[in-house]
């Protein structure tokens, strides 16, 4: 009984701390100091928040990540294609929301299919690759706050060339691409994963003035939220649905100075005078249209919060090289073959 006590207590304190937890586990001889045992525990995952689940195997030291390679060594995907094996690896634990982490993860996946089924991809990184286009179609599909659906040929298009250069066939994904359509992935939900829960820890929250993007532009009192790299804005603090959402990747923020109104600050796209800042808002009359603004120019209420929200936007902006990796690890299969 003592035994079960101090391991009920090992994962609850893995579950506030996945580092503590194991150390106090291992301490009271419950848990061998091996990277084997440690996978097992996190594997069989009885008790264990599927989120400090993956927290634990996204960590960057020696010791972790040979923890992860042994956990992933677990899973056995032969026969399997791709979707069944990303459904059966996504359930074991949560993906973490750095994009480092994820790489580690999603490459520590890839190695273990191809040695599993050798001879569908040419290279691991084909693998990574299309893992990645299979996990943002499933959010494309399936998450409603997207409005444009992607098709099975837009979904072939999209990964031309990532077979060290030459294509995958057409047929498997057709076939991967249906997988998708019919189910989606099931997610463990340890902390909810829809709009409330979103918002639920932003990064930051407050009122700002926004200036519009119509013909005549009129400054407009709107509620902001800053939470996983997007900047969502809401007409009352009780609105279930955001307005509008501005997605910051590739975006930049400067100061400004304004003579209507004081602590302006504005998003751009560095490089680009013309070019249409990618977002979306809602009309009055429910219809979700694409963003027209060239620049986003807001004022806040004081300079402090002006400073405030500047720093953390900045923060949320760098935050995300995600698209780099991926672009970077696509530039590197499609170019296998012209060398």
């Amino acid at each position: 009984m003592q035994r079960n006590k101090q391991v009920a207590m090992g994962r609850k304190k893995f579950n506030m701390d996945p580092k503590k937890g194991i150390q106090f586990l291992i301490e009271n001889d419950l848990l061998k100091n091996t990277c084997e045992d440690i996978a097992q525990f996190l594997y069989k995952g009885e008790g264990l928040n599927k989120t400090a689940i993956g927290d634990y195997l996204g960590e960057r030291d020696d010791f972790n990540i040979q923890v992860l390679h042994a956990f992933v060594g677990l899973h056995e995907f032969t026969d399997l294609n791709l979707v069944q094996a990303l459904r059966q690896f996504l359930w074991s634990f949560r993906l973490p929301g750095e994009a480092q982490k994820i790489d580690r993860m999603m490459e520590a996946f890839a190695q273990r299919y191809c040695q599993c089924n050798s001879g569908v991809f040419q290279s691991t990184d084909t693998c990574y690759v299309l893992s990645f286009a299979i996990i943002m179609l499933n959010t494309s599909l399936h998450n409603p706050n997207v409005k444009d659906k992607p098709t099975v040929e837009r979904f072939i298009a999209m990964n031309r060339g990532i077979n060290d250069g030459g294509d995958l066939p057409e047929e498997l994904l057709r076939n991967l691409y249906e997988s998708i359509k019919n189910e989606p992935f099931k997610i463990p939900e340890d902390d909810g994963n829809d709009l409330t829960h979103t918002f639920f820890n932003p990064d930051r929250e407050g009122w700002l003035l926004k200036l519009g993007g119509g013909r005549v532009k009129t400054w407009k009192r709107r509620w902001f939220i800053l939470t996983d790299n997007c900047l969502y804005y809401f007409e009352y603090t009780t609105d279930k649905e955001p307005r509008g959402i501005i997605p910051l990747e590739n975006l930049s923020i400067r100061e400004l100075e304004d003579s209507k109104k004081p602590n302006c600050f504005e998003l751009y796209i560095p490089d680009n005078k013309d070019q249409v800042i990618k977002a979306c808002k809602t009309e009055a009359d429910g219809r979700v249209v694409e963003g027209n603004h060239t620049v986003y120019r807001i004022s806040a209420p004081t300079p402090e919060e002006k400073e405030e929200w500047i720093k953390c936007i900045k923060a949320a902006i760098s935050r995300d090289p995600f698209y780099e990796m991926l672009a970077a690890r696509k530039k590197k299969v499609s170019s296998t073959k012209r060398h």
